[in-house]
Order: C-alpha cells, then sequence, then structure tokens
C-alpha cells in the first residue's frame, strides 16, 4: 500500500498531460510532485494532475485518448476533474478499422486443467446446483419458502449437491410479452436454466394464468428431459420425450393450500438431487472454463491494475482454449475502433458494430446517452468521464483477437476464445446475462468496492487499491493494488489470477462470497414495454 508522501504519480502512455496521483489519502496542495511541477490544489488518490498549462478548450489526454476538453486554463499542477472536462463526441460507427490488428503470435498453453462436472451436452460446471426456475414474479415467495426447506431437510442427504437456488426475477406477466425486445428476457431466463453449474437438470415452477406460459419459456426441444410431473406435462403417445419439462404449477387443482405446494416443490426437487448427487468431478482441461468479466464500483485505479491483470488472465485463458466474455456496451464504446480492428473477422467487427449501434438506439428512446454511465463513485474514484472509463474497462480483455459476439440474452454456442457479450453496463444485469451465455466462473473487479455475488456462479472479487484490500479484507479475493504499490507486476499477478481460476473452479478453494453466501438477485434486462 502507498502510504509515504513520497509523490507517486502513474502516468499510462508518455503523451498524456494528466497523471494519476497513486498515494493512499491523496496528496496536498504545495506538494513537489515532479522536478518542477508542485500541486497547484490538494488532489485525491486515483485522481489526475496536469501535467502542463492547458489552455480553455484543450484536449485532456490519457491513455493516449483524448477523455474531454478543458472547460477553463488550468495550470500545470492543477486537479483535473469531471467539472472541469467537457465530454467528447460518442465516435462514429462509421469507417472503422475492420479486423486489421495483427493477431498476436502466441504458443498454446497446454496441460492447464481443473476439476469439474460434465454435463450431457457437453459443458461443463464449476459447481453442481439444483436451480429452480420461475415462469412469473407471482412465485418468487413460494419457491424461495421451498429452497429454505429444501436446504434444511433434503439437501444434507445429497452431499455431493453445493445448493439449491431459485430463479427468481420479477418478469413473466404484466408485460408487453409480443412487443419487440421481449425475446431478450425470455430467451435470458431460458438460458439460465441451462447453465453448466446446474447439470442439465431443469424445474420449473408456474403460476398458471401468467403470460410466460412454461411451455413459452421451454419449448420441446430446448432442454433433453423425460420428466413430467402433471398430464399435462407427459408427451403423448405420439411424441417424443425431448423437451417435455418437470413443472410445478400452483394454480393446479392437485394443491390444496401452501402446504400442498411446497410438498410437491419438494417432492420434484429431491427427484433431480438423486441424479446431481451422482455426479462427481473429473480432470477437465482449462478449455471448459467460460469466464465472465466485469467491473463495479471503478476508480482510476481499475486500468492501472485490476482490469489489466484480467487482460492478462483473459490471454492465458484464451491461449488456453478457454472461452473469456467480457461485456458493458457504454463502456466499450468509445473505444469500438479499437475492438473492431481486433476482431477475428470483418463479419465479427460488423457484429460489434450492430450491438452499439442498437444501443444507441435504445439510450436515445430513453432520452439518454452514454454519460448517464458514470456514477458519483466513479467520479469520487476519479474517473472524469465514460471516456475514460471505458479505456479502463476495456484493458480487462487483454489483446487476443475477439472471436465472436453475443446478443442480449443470447447462448455461447461452441465458441471459444475471447468473445463480447453485449450487455447494459449494470452490474446485475450483466451478471444476469452473463450467465445466460453460460459462463461458470466470474471475475469482478472493483476500486470503490462492493459486496456484489451470485448464487449460481463463484465469484472472485479484485481490490483495485491496496487500501481498499486492507480494509475490506473479507470481502476481496485478490489485491491488484500490490502492482501500484510495487510489489507485483501485472505479468506475475495475471499469472496468479489464472491459477487461481482454476481452483477456484475446481471446488479448491472458496472465495469470500460464497464463504458468507452473498449474492444478488438476478436483475433481466427487458427493453419492451411493461403494460
Amino acid at each position: 500500500m502507498i502510504t509515504t508522501k513520497t509523490p507517486v504519480l502513474i502516468r499510462m502512455h508518455d503523451q498524456d498531460n494528466v497523471a494519476v496521483v497513486g498515494n493512499d489519502g491523496g496528496l496536498p496542495a504545495g506538494t513537489e510532485v515532479a522536478p518542477g511541477l508542485t500541486l497547484r490544489e490538494g488532489v485525491p488518490q486515483s485522481h489526475k494532475v496536469a501535467l502542463v498549462d492547458l489552455a480553455a478548450g484543450d484536449v485532456v489526454r490519457r491513455y493516449n485518448v483524448v477523455i474531454g476538453y478543458a472547460k477553463e486554463a488550468l495550470p500545470a499542477g492543477s486537479w483535473v476533474n469531471e467539472n472541469r472536462l467537457r465530454l467528447p463526441d460518442a465516435p462514429s460507427l462509421a469507417d472503422l478499422p475492420m479486423a486489421t490488428a495483427p493477431k498476436p503470435d502466441w504458443a498454446p498453453l497446454a496441460g492447464y486443467t481443473f476439476e469439474g462436472f460434465r454435463n450431457p451436452d457437453g459443458s461443463v460446471g464449476t459447481r453442481n446446483i439444483l436451480a429452480i426456475s420461475t415462469t412469473v414474479q407471482c412465485v418468487s415467495g413460494v419457491v424461495d419458502f421451498a429452497v429454505k426447506r429444501i436446504k434444511e431437510t433434503l439437501l444434507p442427504r445429497y452431499p455431493n449437491v453445493d445448493d439449491v437456488v431459485g430463479i427468481e426475477h420479477t418478469y413473466g406477466c404484466g408485460v408487453a410479452i409480443d412487443a419487440p425486445g421481449a425475446e431478450v428476457p425470455i430467451r435470458t431466463l431460458r438460458h439460465i436454466s441451462q447453465n453448466p453449474n446446474f447439470g442439465g437438470e431443469v424445474m420449473v415452477v408456474s403460476l398458471g394464468c401468467e403470460k410466460l406460459q412454461p411451455e413459452r419459456l421451454m419449448p420441446p426441444g430446448s432442454i433433453p428431459l423425460t420428466v413430467g410431473t402433471s398430464a399435462a406435462a407427459q408427451p403423448k403417445d405420439n411424441e417424443s420425450p425431448w423437451g417435455v419439462l418437470d413443472v410445478v404449477c400452483l394454480q393446479d387443482q392437485q394443491h390444496v393450500g401452501f402446504a400442498s405446494m411446497i410438498e410437491h416443490i419438494l417432492r420434484q426437487a429431491e427427484q433431480h438431487l438423486k441424479r446431481l448427487n451422482v455426479r462427481q468431478r473429473e480432470t477437465v482441461p482449462a478449455s471448459e472454463l467460460v469466464v465472465g468479466m466485469q467491473c463495479g464500483g471503478s476508480d482510476a485505479f481499475s486500468g492501472i491494475t485490476a482490469n489489466p491483470v484480467l487482460g492478462f488472465a483473459s490471454d492465458l485463458l484464451v491461449r488456453a482454449g478457454a472461452t473469456v466474455m467480457f461485456s458493458e456496451v457504454t463502456e466499450v464504446r468509445d473505444g469500438i475502433a479499437q475492438l473492431t480492428a481486433r476482431a477475428a473477422t470483418p463479419a465479427v467487427a460488423q457484429a460489434l458494430i450492430n450491438e452499439m449501434d442498437w444501443y444507441d438506439q435504445y439510450l436515445a428512446r430513453g432520452g439518454a446517452d452514454r454519460s448517464a454511465n458514470t456514477t458519483p463513485g466513479n467520479k469520487r474514484g476519479g474517473l472524469s468521464n465514460i471516456v475514460e472509463k471505458a479505456m479502463g474497462s476495456i484493458s480487462k480483455s487483454g489483446s487476443a483477437p475477439i472471436s465472436g459476439v453475443l446478443s442480449p440474452g443470447a447462448r455461447l454456442n461452441g465458441q471459444r476464445g475471447l468473445v463480447y457479450a453485449a450487455t447494459p453496463a449494470s452490474d446485475f444485469i450483466c451478471g444476469t446475462l452473463q450467465l445466460a451465455a453460460g459462463m461458470n466462473v466470474h471475475i469482478f473487479t472493483t476500486g470503490r468496492g462492493t459486496p456484489y455475488g451470485l448464487a449460481a456462479c463463484p465469484v472472485i472479487k479484485v481490490a483495485t487499491r491496496s487500501d481498499l484490500a486492507r480494509r475490506w479484507h473479507d470481502l476481496m479475493d485478490v489485491n491488484a493494488g500490490e502492482i501500484a504499490d510495487g510489489k507485483q507486476t501485472i505479468e506475475s499477478m495475471g499469472w496468479a489470477m489464472f491459477e487461481l481460476l482454476l481452483d477456484v473452479a475446481s471446488g479448491r478453494r472458496r472465495t469470500w462470497a460464497e464463504q458468507w453466501q452473498l449474492h444478488n438477485s438476478l436483475a433481466l434486462f427487458n427493453p419492451a414495454p411493461v403494460t
């Protein structure tokens, strides 16, 4: 941790005209931060200092990118913050470089493995969890009660099952279910039910009168199950059992009272628990990892320490044949030229442009733009605007070619390598959509601090600063602040992150979020109207 008042300035590129204060607690006015450069005012940690005199209207450059224009004269040594910068216009989506970046000349990483659960569809889980899906928010209270009862009375009998979770949400009725955009939340719920950590066991609790009927959530052919629980769910004589769904409908005539509903859910849950309990971990190649990367509560250190570490680890994962997803449309929008250049093919580059354009139109319909992204906490952490935030966010993706693009709610379909999963930047919505895409391990970086977690997937939390890692010592799994402290390099910590991923995926290491059983509710992205 940088605790001395020996001035520490962090400059990302030799063309930058600002640098970030690295000292814990910041630096006071009058501090000589470099020969001939004295702070004209106090500057907090992770905030920017003007390295040269800037006139009103001058370009302010960080990461060798224009992050804004000075609103006023800023003499060298001034504090450069959000109130003193004008946001640049969003870059055009026309005339972008299309798959022009040279491809890295990497040797494959062979021989790395983890202990995972193989699934019938070929995917691999890092946890063995029974998920109970729901068609509508109305049943959430009943499912929550049932899950608690299952954990108390049934789960101890099945030691190979890690947990039972309810896939609860605020969708399913009171919505324009046939409107454009309604396919996003529906396919998200469908694909979450098929997450590798759920072992191919799909169980649904329905109310009965909702718009999102079970057969619409899980149409025939979407799951290879043969379990049915009611006459309506059983296959007819001339039907294939493929796609038959295990549904508990609360409005069925057989249910007389609340206890009857709970007993039915427990009875069906036990059938799934029996099958899940037979599963054992086995050695699988690291290529079976599907890692979702995300940042939240970001600060200016995110792009200096934690996110570059993830970028290095991402490249190692790609070399090992694994799948890595990065996301958050508004947090890559200003770097779109970087992304289209790194696309593996022109078709991938065009898919990136299409997702950016769709989201631009989505924000415009709501009377907003990408500038709505940055939070008060981001700004207190030194991120002046979305351009600066985006440059740090993109560093999570490393330098591998982008091999594929997923629309919101879509599922990986055999893609490997670095994949861009288009999602909103909301922590909760992004995590929900990455679960739907098929991730089996999540990495989350934070500079301001957040207790974020997911019940369906282990979440590794990475602190960008040593001060946060010290104060939140039993919430942060990794302290990337050691890079700024000079104790680690991005390379050394990137390798350690790669090894940690294998340990967490194998169940050899539990994250703090798992130990405390901290998890956020799932949050669906629903761009369609609510009626």
